[in-house]
Formats: structure tokens, C-alpha cells, sequence
């Protein structure tokens, strides 16, 4: 093997969701800039949407942790407990367009906001025009809540990613073999975390270090050969 500048990862296991742990780059400098910014905000609740893998979860964490907020899941927000809630500081609705809350209740939750002075984060994948909401007041009032974008990342943003889910794995990787794989997914935070879990679980089964033609076998690639650097 090539020695090429082994990056040595720290130790971790399951992915760390502390606000350091969070990587920053163009595709979400502006959503973590407005979460980091509370409770100095423009209005009482954020919409939080982006792809798959983008650090949804990761802001609402941080959010949740600033503000010792409730986490639940959009489907298990109901007309019963709008009231307990409402008297809360700050809440976290998790997965919205593919848990969604209940309508009418969500939509007296956000008006209590304003009166309460409880903080509201919602996530989801999609903008909630596309959420197929079926109460035109509910949508009206999500539309007049900041909406915090997480785009797919840029090259830098892609490098960091891998090596953060190489870390939370515990994998030793050569700075080299990010490169590569980098060259050959697509830029998304999904195709990332595929691929590292994938040569995680490749790696463990063959007894082999994560390398360069690990990465191609995983991606059914040829090109690698026989070179295990």
C-alpha cells in the first residue's frame, strides 16, 4: 500500500450530534446560521427541509439542546396535546411531509406560538407547498415561517462527510481513497452515507482495510484492478 497521508480517525460510534460535530459548508451555512442565532428570531417557528442524510436531524438536535426543547414525530402531534405543548418553551416536529401532523392541530399550535412565546422546528424533506396539506390556513401559515433550505454539498462539504462517517465508523481510511470515492458517487448526502456503510459492512465480512479497489468493488467498478492502494 501507498503511503499517501493516512488520515487516522478518532474514535466514535454511533454519529455524534453535538453542535462541533456539525459540518458547515455553503450547502448549510444559512440554516445552521439562523438555528445558531435563537432564540433571536424573525418569527416563532422554522421550516427545516432538505434531502436525505442533509443534517436534518442534526439541527433540530443542536436546536433541541439549546433550547431544551420537545422532540417528536409530525404524526404524533394531535388536537389533545396542542395544549401541554403550547405552554412549552421550544419543539421539534420531526419528518412532517412523511409523518404528517395533525392539520387542524398544527395549525392552533403555530397561533399559540406567537401568544405562548414556544419556539417550533419542523423538518422535512420538502417545502410544505408539497406537502399535500389539505388546510389552505395551515399553509398559508407555514409559508409566512422562515424557511432554512439544506442544499446537496459542494466538493469540500462531500470530502468532510466522508471522512465524519469513516469516524463515526471507527475507519482508518488513506486520504487518497476519499479522494477516489469522492470521484465517483454522485453529490449527495445519501450516496455518502450508502457507501461508507456499505465498505463498512464489506470490510468486516472480508477482513480487509476500506481501500481504493475496496471502494471499486463495492461500486461494481473494474478500473481499480488488481491495486489495493
Amino acid at each position: 500500500m501507498k503511503e499517501t497521508g493516512q488520515l487516522v480517525l478518532p474514535l466514535g460510534g454511533a454519529p455524534r450530534f453535538g453542535r462541533d460535530d456539525f459540518l458547515v459548508g455553503r450547502a448549510n451555512d444559512a440554516a445552521f446560521a439562523y438555528i445558531e442565532r435563537w432564540p433571536r428570531w424573525l418569527a416563532s417557528a422554522a421550516v427545516l427541509v432538505g434531502p436525505e442524510g442533509s443534517g436534518k436531524s442534526h439541527l433540530a438536535a443542536i436546536f433541541a439542546a439549546a433550547s431544551n426543547a420537545t422532540l417528536l414525530r409530525g404524526d404524533h402531534l394531535d388536537r389533545d396535546a396542542v395544549p401541554f405543548l403550547a405552554k412549552g418553551k421550544a419543539l421539534v416536529l420531526e419528518d412532517c411531509d412523511r409523518f404528517p401532523p395533525e392539520e387542524v392541530a398544527l395549525f392552533h399550535l403555530i397561533n399559540l406560538a406567537r401568544e405562548t412565546g414556544l419556539f417550533i422546528v419542523l423538518t422535512a424533506r420538502l417545502a410544505p407547498d408539497l406537502w399535500g396539506l389539505q388546510t389552505p390556513d395551515l399553509l398559508s401559515r407555514l409559508r409566512l415561517q422562515p424557511l432554512l433550505e439544506l442544499h446537496e454539498p459542494d466538493d469540500a462539504l462531500l470530502g468532510a462527510l466522508f471522512v465524519k462517517h469513516f469516524a463515526d465508523r471507527q475507519i482508518m481510511v488513506d486520504a487518497n481513497v476519499v479522494t477516489y470515492a469522492m470521484a465517483r458517487i454522485e453529490r449527495s448526502y445519501a450516496a455518502v452515507q450508502r457507501l461508507v456503510a456499505a465498505l463498512d459492512q464489506q470490510s468486516l465480512i472480508r477482513k480487509r482495510p476500506v481501500t481504493r479497489a475496496l471502494v471499486s468493488e463495492v461500486l461494481d467498478g473494474s478500473d481499480a484492478g488488481n491495486d489495493d492502494t
